[in-house]
């Protein structure tokens, strides 16, 4: 048989609920600012088919404190049966410290669909004062948004 609570104590056990929903709430927006690692970011954005090409998007974004004057990264695309389709550098050009930024290629008599994953190979160039040895390389974080994978 359900007894109910006296009126006060369930007042208190809700007060006491609320309250522990509101810690754990804040516990998650300071979590949200929690600073990045050091890096280079790349996100896989897009690809859209163009006529006779692919153009494929990225998302990059700088994670030192220091402007990164020129990154160009080695990039393999691979067809979706695994074989290497194409070898190319890709040049992300500037990349200002902690602001993101939309870099876009066009890959000439390849179709979108024939681009199975999208291999980061390792940073060709890398310049900018004050960066650490490496800085395109080391801690460089990969992602995709899209069905096309990308690995490093």
């Amino acid at each position: 048989m359900f007894t109910p609570l006296p009126r006060r104590a369930t007042h208190l056990v809700l007060v006491f609920f609320c309250a522990s929903l509101m810690s754990v709430g804040s516990g998650f927006a300071a979590g949200e600012n929690v600073p990045k690692p050091a890096g280079v970011s790349i996100e896989l954005n897009a690809l859209d088919e163009q006529s006779g090409a692919c153009r494929i998007s990225f998302l990059v974004e700088n994670r030192y404190g220091e402007d990164i004057g020129q990154a160009v990264y080695e990039t393999v695309l691979f067809n979706p049966q695994g074989q290497v389709a194409r070898l190319t550098l890709f040049d992300f050009q500037s990349l200002p410290s902690q602001r993101p930024r939309v870099r876009q290629f066009q890959i000439d008599g390849l179709a979108c669909n024939d681009i199975g994953r999208i291999l980061i190979n390792g940073a060709d160039t890398c310049t900018g004062d004050g960066l650490p040895p490496n800085a395109c390389q080391d801690g460089l974080d990969l992602k995709s948004v899209t069905m096309v994978e990308l690995v490093g």
